[in-house]
């Protein structure tokens, strides 16, 4: 029986759909059929049919460069892989874009918590504890170019900048924010030709609490 991530990624899904940058396609009776967005009606894509074969997949980009951060706008093209149902789906999904299905639900759910991007790096401990001296000035120049979509990560950031409500960089466009927008477009309006499944952002990551260790380190 499909549990609760799978009713609402089954609740999600239409005909075709992105999730990131992967088009999500229907194929028979349960089965789906994924590829990068931008290879949608391209032939000769190297064809896989194994959930785990996303974990390869996924681990570099074009130049066989590393990618930490999975949901950078950079995942690698020229493939296709092929699941037999919604639980396969499922764990391939898992595998491109680790946890943001259960953020999903729980964002839906309205139960998914947030956490204001000072109180994380107030939290940090040993060689990290020094990123919480950042200024607000260098988190507004940091968050703008780390997380901008075109170049830095495709989620949709839901956090603010402290606990009074402040956004984290006025350097990023304001559908960064939005959930319904499509992050893969960058800013501006967003077609409707196909469904968005969002990808959510609901605390600063490891890799943005390290590049701000950076930042005050440089100063």
């Amino acid at each position: 029986m499909p549990d609760s991530i799978e009713r609402a990624l089954a609740a999600a899904l239409t005909d075709a759909c992105y999730f990131g940058q992967i088009l999500i396609r229907k194929a028979g009776e349960n089965g789906f059929v994924l590829c990068h967005r931008d290879d949608q009606g391209f032939d000769g894509l190297r064809l896989f049919q194994n959930p785990e074969d996303a974990i390869e997949i996924s681990k570099f980009d074009d130049i066989e460069n590393y990618r930490p951060l999975k949901t950078a706008p950079n995942l690698s093209r020229g493939w296709q892989l092929a699941v037999v149902d919604l639980s396969d789906l499922r764990r391939a999904l898992d595998y491109f874009y680790p946890g943001r299905l259960a953020a999903l639900v729980a964002w839906k759910e309205n139960r998914l918590k947030t956490t204001p991007l000072r109180q994380t790096l107030d939290r940090q401990s040993g060689m990290y504890r020094i990123a919480a001296k950042i200024s607000d000035a260098q988190i507004n120049s940091l968050v703008g170019d780390f997380c901008r979509s075109d170049g830095g990560c495709l989620r949709a950031i839901l956090w603010k900048r402290n606990e009074s409500g402040i956004i984290p960089s006025t350097k990023l466009p304001p559908e960064k924010f939005e959930p319904a927008h499509d992050q893969a477009l960058g800013p501006g309006p967003t077609t409707a030709a196909i469904a968005v499944i969002p990808l959510l952002c609901q605390e600063a990551c490891n890799l943005l609490v390290a590049a701000a260790r950076k930042v005050v380190k440089g100063e």
